[in-house]
């Protein structure tokens, strides 16, 4: 889930911290078990397979109910309005820790209950994607890691050998260059025009810089030599004419057939099967000295910290992220647990192995949204500074904008 605008987030955190008085009791049944509430925003047919999971659970634990709201699009405004009102559901699905830390539940002390082999058997670089504030508000439920998808197709018609683990951003511009083709419409690479500031720090990771330093002062960082030559090499390939900067984030270009390469996440696979795209997936590349990194879009489960019943409300979150859930909805997520995984056989999936291979390489990076307090201020300042620097109407001077930027700080 994308990243929302100041806008929204000043809302979203008025109506958060403008609460009314919280309910006295925890709910009950009418038998004595335990209501839990838990909010999604899935809908369709995903909501069908929630609720099947959510009937397993009620039919094992029948002193916890748990009953299922599905908020859809308006997400965002109702958790925060039930936070306002001290009202919110018990459980809910999270992603942007950062709007909402000061109403949830820190899950540390629960997790440390559990032991040491319940949390170790999630990923490692999927909690860092789950805190706030160093505390756990979050426990992992689904993710996603960017890789490069590239269409065979367009490979072998121009006798291109196809991208392996390893190779670097000199190998993909070599490949683009001899992958595009003016008179068949070809481009050989296709990036967000309007990249997202949230996902395009993975590619400044890579060249060994990000858009802050730890204590999140830009000076020196988002206009290093080393980021200045990430967004350059990005806007050298639109001048060279072997990539386009797509309005969207290139899956409608790769979806035509018309592209060899692109970034994105898993979501990315269904779309292209459907458009009968003979694709491949392959690490991201890296630049001289480092390593491809990717940024996880990754999403939690969090308890509100005004629940009434927080044990409950625990049991039914083990529930949903443990490994019968995993698998229920392993068609529509990657499972975030590395049994499963390995039970699975996920590993050696010519296809899914490379999300958790990049999943590990990525461990350890902290993403700016979660060292500063003014990202939405940050991410509305970097997307006008990326228009310019990749709109082919103006192609921006890269230092020069990111000086720029730096100094808005």
């Amino acid at each position: 889930m994308k990243l929302k605008s100041i806008i929204t987030m000043i809302t979203l955190t008025a109506m958060i911290l403008s609460g009314c008085g919280a309910k006295e009791e925890g709910a009950s049944s009418g038998d004595g078990a335990v209501k839990i509430r838990f909010a999604t925003w899935d809908s369709e047919d995903s909501l069908t397979l929630q609720q099947s999971i959510i009937d397993k659970f009620n039919a094992e634990n029948k002193d916890i109910q748990v009953t299922l709201e599905a908020y859809g699009d308006e997400y965002d405004t109702k958790i925060a309005a039930g936070m306002g009102a001290k009202d919110a559901p018990d459980v809910m699905y999270m992603w942007n820790y950062p709007a909402y830390k000061d109403a949830l539940e820190p899950l540390d002390s629960y997790i440390e209950k559990e032991g040491a082999a319940y949390k170790d058997n999630f990923y490692e670089a999927l909690w860092n994607y789950n805190m706030a504030d160093d505390a756990i508000l979050g426990l992992p439920v689904g993710y996603t890691t960017h890789v490069m998808f590239y269409n065979k197709d367009v490979f072998d018609a121009k006798g291109v050998a196809y991208p392996e683990a390893g190779w670097t951003w000199d190998d993909l511009v070599e490949k683009a260059e001899a992958l595009t083709d003016d008179a068949e419409s070809i481009k050989g690479f296709a990036f967000s025009g309007k990249p997202d500031p949230f996902d395009f720090e993975m590619f400044l990771w890579s060249n060994g810089t990000s858009y802050v330093d730890a204590d999140g002062n830009m000076e020196g960082y988002v206009n290093s030599d080393k980021s200045v030559e990430v967004f350059t090499m990005y806007q050298d390939m639109l001048k060279d004419g072997i990539a386009v900067a797509s309005e969207g984030s290139g899956t409608t270009e790769m979806k035509s057939g018309k592209v060899g390469m692109f970034v994105n996440g898993s979501w990315a696979i269904s779309s292209l099967k459907e458009a009968g795209i003979n694709y491949g997936i392959v690490e991201l590349p890296s630049f001289k000295g480092g390593k491809g990194v990717s940024i996880v879009s990754s999403s939690g489960l969090s308890m509100s910290k005004d629940s009434k019943n927080k044990e409950a409300a625990f049991e039914f979150m083990k529930f949903w992220t443990g490994e019968t859930a995993n698998l229920d909805r392993i068609e529509y997520e990657l499972p975030v647990l590395k049994s499963v995984v390995e039970s699975e056989g996920l590993e050696n999936d010519p296809e899914k192995s490379v999300f958790y291979t990049m999943l590990e390489k990525s461990q350890g990076y902290t993403p700016t949204s979660s060292l500063v307090n003014d990202w939405s201020m940050m991410a509305e300042n970097l997307n006008l500074v990326f228009e310019r620097i990749f709109n082919p109407s103006t192609l921006d001077n890269p230092k020069t904008a990111l000086d720029e930027a730096a100094a808005q700080q």
